[in-house]
């Protein structure tokens, strides 16, 4: 899905202890000579922020994506935002909404922290505890469930490793026939088929990123909140930000305003048993069971404004909860970096003690990311694509987007926060 062992932690600058500041303008990303289609932007042009435009443009039209945003802050303030498109199809305004994949953990994790501010929830409590992890019939759980916490789970330190084991919420076909249920699949199926299976590690040992951790954290928040996940996260999180536009998305029907989605792949559908082939973005797997670990539309300015949020503590989550966020693993710090709740963290000593932190998403059809920096910068950006015939990294936007933020010499004072959220 995302964040492989191969790029996990290892984002050429977003990573880095720091990036280098006021080297100009920086290296650009090449060109494809072919990439002639027709460039539109929206929303207010910046011309001291224009090496972020430039990027942009050169990133999309390297990869013939039609369709990106993005958006920028600067010690809190809204400075950029914007919509691209290379497509007279397709004008993407900065509100539009793009599936943003794992980002949404850092909602999700957000949503367990502010259970436990609340005194409703312990991080420490095993998942066993709250969830019925009930195998099939036959078939015994594993003993290790059983110190598989919330803190573990949100760490990625869980016990299941999809590189030994598969993704099992992209194993539709493999679940409907073990369990003799139909497709699509809930989050019920998913749970007890895991239930039966092997746990990959002794949770607590090591880390290995989880898409189903979160889709248990998911399941945690409804149980103890009482309430739908998306509900309880608009209520307790989105609506206090004053963030209206996001949303769960759905697997084939598009919100009103949301940009459609691209990919040079084809699959067969995990939305029923019919075995139709399908473009990869609309069927190939099930937005409803990813929700709380990938399943939310944005705008790159609601995802700039929900990472303000964790710029100091609100009455979202208070200092403590914060503090839970950015905790270091029991594993430790592994190669500079490690995974808090729902970020990857990377501690860093220059410009005085501080921190990057970050996160990237990606699903057939997409590509995200979020950055923060230890220096009061903050920029989201999201793509309607993620692979092509040119074979070029979707990676490469992190190294872009840092190489634009060098090249600023003198960052506005205005802040367009008001104009996108009211």
């Amino acid at each position: 899905m995302e964040l492989t062992r191969r790029n996990l932690g290892k984002l050429a600058l977003a990573t880095g202890a720091v990036a280098a500041v006021g080297t100009g303008a920086g290296t650009a990303l090449s060109r494809s000579a072919d990439a002639a289609a027709t460039w539109k932007t929206t929303g207010t042009a910046v011309s001291a922020l224009a090496g972020f435009d430039n990027q942009m443009k050169t990133f999309m039209q390297a990869r013939g994506v039609t369709g990106g945003q993005l958006a920028v802050t600067y010690k809190g303030r809204l400075v950029l935002a914007r919509g691209y498109s290379t497509s007279t199809a397709l004008t993407v305004q900065p509100t539009s909404l793009f599936r943003i994949a794992s980002l949404s953990k850092s909602i999700t994790a957000a949503a367990i922290l502010r259970l436990v501010q609340d005194g409703k929830l312990s991080l420490s409590t095993p998942v066993t505890k709250i969830l019925d992890i009930t195998p099939p019939a036959g078939q015994t759980r594993d003993a290790r469930w059983s110190s598989m916490t919330l803190w573990r789970l949100l760490q990625h330190t869980g016990g299941f490793d999809r590189d030994v084991s598969g993704d099992p919420e992209f194993k539709d076909a493999v679940i409907s026939k073990a369990l003799g249920v139909p497709m699509e699949l809930d989050h019920a199926d998913v749970i007890k088929y895991m239930a039966g299976q092997k746990v990959d590690f002794a949770p607590g040992s090591r880390y290995a990123y989880s898409n189903f951790g979160y889709l248990l954290a998911g399941r945690v928040v409804e149980k103890v909140s009482g309430m739908k996940y998306a509900d309880y996260v608009q209520q307790k999180l989105l609506t206090p930000l004053k963030i209206k536009r996001m949303a769960l998305g759905w697997s084939i029907a598009k919100h009103t305003g949301e940009v459609p989605y691209e990919s040079q792949y084809t699959g067969k559908t995990v939305l029923n048993t019919s075995g139709t082939t399908v473009p990869s973005p609309y069927g190939t797997f099930s937005m409803g069971i990813h929700d709380a670990n990938g399943g939310w539309i944005a705008s790159a300015p609601d995802l700039v404004r929900w990472a303000k949020m964790f710029d100091a503590s609100s009455s979202v989550l208070n200092s403590t909860s914060l503090g839970h966020v950015w905790a270091k693993p029991e594993i430790g710090i592994k190669d500079g970096w490690y995974y808090g709740l729902g970020w990857q963290v990377r501690p860093t000593t220059s410009g005085g003690t501080g921190r990057n932190t970050w996160h990237t998403g990606s699903l057939p059809g997409t590509t995200s990311i979020v950055v923060r920096t230890y220096n009061g910068l903050s920029w989201a950006a999201v793509f309607n694509r993620r692979d092509d015939p040119s074979g070029k990294s979707y990676d490469d936007i992190d190294a872009a987007l840092w190489t634009a933020a060098n090249g600023v010499k003198t960052w506005p004072t205005t802040d367009m926060f008001p104009q996108y959220f009211v």
